[in-house]
């Protein structure tokens, strides 16, 4: 595949990726009311978004889940609220998977399917606990100092979205293992993989 096609052939499959992260977060989730009209949701739209890191690369992969989340959260009135921390956390999960998979593991090279499977095991472990940590922390000030929600209901709200977090991290990261395991040899033998 030449540079051209290959730009275009990412960008493609970005907004595929930001499509998918939104239809898992719209249309695929459990939402479960909190404290003071708050919701949080039971959802696998981040497995897109580190599934999109594993396969373009963690710039591509961050877009597509900050692109796909952040106009979920804008087109529901539960979550309009929620865009710019949506949009900054989507974008460091993208980030993070794809420095794992692709600086540090070079898991487009050619090798076995046992080291690809701990590979991409660790990226979405680490980028998903990343976002099982941070989401409730910048939840909290944001809610707090940017929002101006009482103090104890954006404690309550947080501790509520960590635990739901944590449930949608390990959902996510069955998707991301299971999908890119599946995938990766198709696109090799279409000649549709490529190297970041």
């Amino acid at each position: 595949m030449n540079k051209d096609n290959e730009k275009v052939y990412k960008i493609v499959i970005t907004g595929l990726m930001a499509a998918l992260c939104y239809v898992a977060f719209t249309f695929l989730k459990i939402p479960i009311p909190t404290f003071g009209g708050d919701m949080v949701a039971l959802h696998i739209g981040n497995a897109f978004c580190v599934l999109a890191a594993l396969l373009l690369g963690g710039w591509y992969g961050g877009v597509a889940g900050a692109l796909g989340m952040t106009i979920a959260d804008i087109l529901d009135p539960v979550y309009i609220t929620s865009a710019p921390k949506t949009f900054v956390l989507k974008l460091c999960i993208g980030l993070i998977a794809g420095f794992i998979a692709h600086r540090i593991a070079k898991i487009t090279e050619d090798h076995d399917s046992r080291y690809i499977f701990k590979w991409s095991l660790i990226a979405s472990i680490v980028s998903l606990g990343f976002n099982v940590i941070m989401d409730p922390i910048v939840g909290y000030f944001y809610k707090n100092y940017v929002l101006g929600v009482e103090s104890s209901a954006a404690k309550i709200m947080s501790t509520w979205a960590a635990g739901v977090t944590f449930i949608n991290a390990v959902a996510g990261t069955i998707v991301v293992v299971v999908v890119y395991m599946a995938v990766r040899p198709v696109l090799k033998k279409a000649g549709l993989f490529f190297r970041i």
